[in-house]
């Protein structure tokens, strides 16, 4: 018995038991049904974002490092809270009453932990009468002095970093006017102390915040983390219910059947239902990546539901009884769903392989979904159809359509098999014309851009105007991280776009060492030479070293006699200069550049406001081998381009991962059932041209591979090969009867094309669906996703037609060939 004999023989068997034991089967399914129900409790919801692609990579261990030895004039650590203050001018005696009050109201809530608040008004407070160290005492100081008293106070506090730090960059000492502060409260917590302890707390201060007058807002990681989690719930809130719509409508135009369409409806929920017990079980997080998984599956569920009833109903109304049916068309088409299946987990489970956690995370869920779906449509939905039927032909309910989507002599059979009459004198030229349009399309995508920024995970600035006319129930909340986040790029300099960072690690009290830090800055990469003269602009420990000079006589002086070569940087007595400058105002500037122990320091770079991210984290790292100590480039930008190249390397290997076991498995599969290893270089011949056309449009529409969409790649291949392999398999049931190829292809299309086509409509409008996300990364996602499936279907139809066609003529030429050898041989 060959190898195709045998697992004929096993799909054989297999479908036996699905028809002579439907009800067994049912009971089966619903059970387990139960048992995934148990998981969907135990989901967790992962809002950490950005963190969850940059744990472990040596960018961020080094950004680790600099954020836990230097630490900002107004950085938050991880137990503080912001108040991000913004009006006309919030140093008036006004803004600044107003500020201490919401300070006041915290302080006087034990449950809101603050241990103490440091920001303009306490500081300005403080400066009027140092005796006042509560926020009610700071803030009756305010009310009663003058603003005489304040601006002065204000102007006395100009030359004070830990004053200038906490002001927005056009703070005016002479006028003592700034248009936005902020205001950090730290948290005295417990070492248990979770991350929803924190959210809950700065919950509370943002509600504080909000009931006081004025533009005061809470800003922090529980704040972001929380409106993470509620984007990913409005989302799904959103997004899932037209997804069902849509399908729903396009369902019943498939199946015109309610109670099949019912059938269908529960197939779907089943999938659905294990998918998320399993993520419960696995412990493996949902996040926003994870909001297309639940779609794919739909997209894939619909296609193998639409078929199966298609072709079970194609067997019929040719008079076919009931079992006998079901048996013909799931004998037919289980060896195509186990191929789809295979082939699919190939497309999405490639991305197992990526070295990005949350696109590893999304590439197994998604692969045992899918494997859940071909369980559910290809052993549960037939058993339950036959089961159902019977039940409606014992109690004598009517079947309301049973006719298949199209035939041979509908308009639409008659216009999906256009393609293949057209091809048929001429395939090769067709398959030609293909080709080059395809490399044409490739070739213009491969300029397609590749982004990672903080922004694609947060919920718009601005909602989307259709959000206006969502139901109540469905309607998103507010959300106020994103403007609150610009805001403070906008007000204050703070933007990580904009800078990178040089920790350096060494003995910085040797004579050399401050010399050493600034020699480079006179010849850097050309992204980082936007200084005078094309210099490096640095901050750095002799930044605050020189700046300190120029306001205290005595410190230049110091500065002067330990300067041998007069360039303004000291080189000997280091020790010395260091222990003044930290015991000076100036020490908070200095802790930022500078440890304790002096063997540590960072030095921060502007960079090119033109410069791409990659580029400015590539020159940042050749800029970082010119220190004579041990340097490491990092900052968000060097670690976000790191993430940019993983996502780049993770989309190419995904998709190439993707291709080359798909056609692998294709090749061994036709060879092991038919004998014809080159039409699994036929069924891929469509994906490939509708990737190569999905490149481009990215390219035209200016998306970029991203967080989410670098994935798109390797899943194209998992949903599109589904419609290249099943019009293949019933092309190849087809010409076993069939006079010719063309009889064959022409057969295939008008019967098998209607369900392609009815699962495309059905897939890329669900998919699409995503674009109603509220996060724009999910709505870009959910768009390709739909031209995807557009393309897929349509390189079905157009292109494979002339490549099958093409591969019958040489598999004639083959035949005939063999036939005359054989002939020349019998003779001799």
């Amino acid at each position: 018995m060959t190898t195709g004999e045998r697992i004929e023989a096993a799909t054989e068997a297999l479908n036996e038991v699905i028809v002579s034991r439907s009800k067994t089967v049912v009971v089966a399914f619903l059970v387990m049904t139960v048992v995934f129900a148990g998981g969907f409790g135990l989901v967790s919801t992962d809002t950490d974002s950005t963190d969850s692609f940059t744990n472990d990579l040596p960018e961020q261990d080094a950004l680790d490092a600099v954020n836990e030895e230097f630490e900002g004039p107004f950085e938050a650590s991880d137990e503080s809270t912001q108040l991000v203050h913004s009006g006309n001018n919030v140093l008036t005696k006004t803004e600044l009453v107003r500020s201490l009050a919401v300070i006041e109201r915290v302080e006087q809530r034990d449950d809101l932990r603050m241990a103490s608040a440091n920001g303009p008004a306490p500081l300005i407070a403080q400066t009027i009468d140092p005796t006042a160290t509560t926020a009610a005492e700071q803030r009756r100081v305010i009310e009663s002095a003058t603003s005489t008293e304040i601006r002065q106070a204000i102007r006395d506090r100009s030359d004070d970093p830990r004053f200038t730090g906490v002001v927005s960059e056009d703070f005016n000492p002479t006028a003592a006017s700034a248009s936005a502060s902020i205001t950090t409260i730290t948290h005295d917590v417990p070492s248990e102390f979770s991350d929803d302890d924190l959210a809950e707390i700065q919950l509370s201060i943002e509600t504080i915040a909000n009931e006081e007058s004025g533009d005061i807002r809470a800003f922090g990681s529980g704040i972001v983390d929380a409106e993470t989690g509620t984007v990913i719930g409005d989302s799904m809130t959103l997004v899932m219910p037209v997804v069902v719509v849509l399908l729903l409508v396009f369902l019943i135009v498939a199946y015109r059947d309610p109670i099949d369409l019912a059938l269908g409806l529960l197939a779907l929920l089943m999938t659905v239902v294990w998918t998320f017990g399993f993520l419960g079980y696995s412990g493996i997080p949902f996040n926003q990546q994870m909001i297309s998984v639940p779609v794919l599956l739909l997209a894939v569920g619909v296609d193998f539901g639409i078929h199966i009833i298609n072709r079970y109903r194609e067997e019929t109304v040719q008079g076919f009884e009931p079992l006998e049916a079901m048996r013909t068309a799931n004998n037919q088409l289980m060896v195509a769903f186990v191929i789809v299946t295979v082939t699919t987990v190939f497309g999405f489970g490639a991305n197992i392989a990526s070295d990005l956690g949350p696109i590893r995370n999304m590439g197994i869920a998604s692969s045992i979904g899918i494997i859940f779906t071909f369980l559910i449509f290809g052993l549960f939905l037939p058993a339950a159809k036959l089961e159902v039927d019977e039940l409606r032909e014992r109690f004598g309910v009517p079947e309301f359509n049973s006719e298949p989507i199209a035939s041979e002599e509908s308009t639409l059979g008659r216009l999906l098999a256009m393609p293949a009459r057209a091809s048929q004198h001429a395939p090769l030229v067709f398959v030609v014309v293909i080709l080059v349009s395809g490399a044409a399309a490739a070739s213009y995508g491969a300029g397609v851009d590749t982004s990672f920024e903080e922004k694609d995970f947060l919920p718009p600035e601005e909602q989307p105007a259709y959000l206006e006319y969502v139901p109540g129930p469905l309607a998103p909340g507010e959300y106020t991280v994103t403007e609150t986040y610009n805001l403070l790029e906008d007000k204050f300099a703070t933007n990580q776009d904009q800078s990178v960072k040089i920790y350096v690690k060494g003995s910085f009290e040797e004579d050399h060492a401050l010399e050493a830090l600034a020699s480079p800055n006179d010849d850097p990469p050309s992204n980082l030479a936007v200084g005078d003269g094309g210099e490096a602009d640095a901050r750095s420990i002799i930044t605050v070293i020189q700046t300190y000079a120029d306001q205290n006589p005595e410190f230049a002086a110091l500065v002067e006699r330990n300067d041998r070569n007069d360039n303004g940087i000291p080189d000997r007595n280091l020790d010395v200069i260091y222990d003044e400058l930290f015991a000076s105002p100036a020490a908070p500037q200095a802790e930022r550049y500078l440890t304790e122990d002096r063997r540590s320091a960072q030095v921060e770079y502007a960079i090119d406001a033109d410069a791409s991210q990659r580029a400015a984290a590539a020159d940042a790292a050749e800029f970082a081998d010119d220190f004579r100590y041990t340097a490491t480039a990092t900052g968000g930008i060097v670690v976000f381009a790191a993430v940019t190249d993983l996502i780049f390397a993770s989309a190419i290997e995904g998709l190439i991962l993707a291709v080359g076991l798909t056609a692998v498995f294709l090749v061994i599969s036709y060879a092991a059932l038919e004998r014809k290893p080159l039409l699994g270089i036929v069924n891929v011949f469509p994906i490939l041209i509708a990737i190569a056309f999905l490149i481009g449009t990215m390219r035209y529409l200016g998306m970029s591979l991203n967080a989410l969409t670098a994935t798109i790649l390797s899943i194209s291949v998992g949903l599109g090969i589904a419609y290249s392999v099943h019009a293949t398999h019933r092309f190849i049931d087809e010409l076993k009867t069939a006079d010719d190829a063309l009889t064959a292809l022409v057969t295939t299309l008008s019967g098998t094309g209607g369900a392609l086509m009815g699962s495309m409509l059905t897939t890329s409008l669900g998919t699409g669906a995503l674009a109603l996300a509220i996060t724009p990364v999910l709505g870009d996602f959910g768009l390709l996703m739909a031209l995807s499936v557009a393309y897929s279907f349509i390189t079905s139809i157009v292109a494979l037609p002339p490549a099958m066609l093409l591969w019958a003529r040489y598999n004639r030429s083959q035949s005939l060939w063999n036939r005359v050898v054989a002939t020349v041989d019998s003779s001799r």
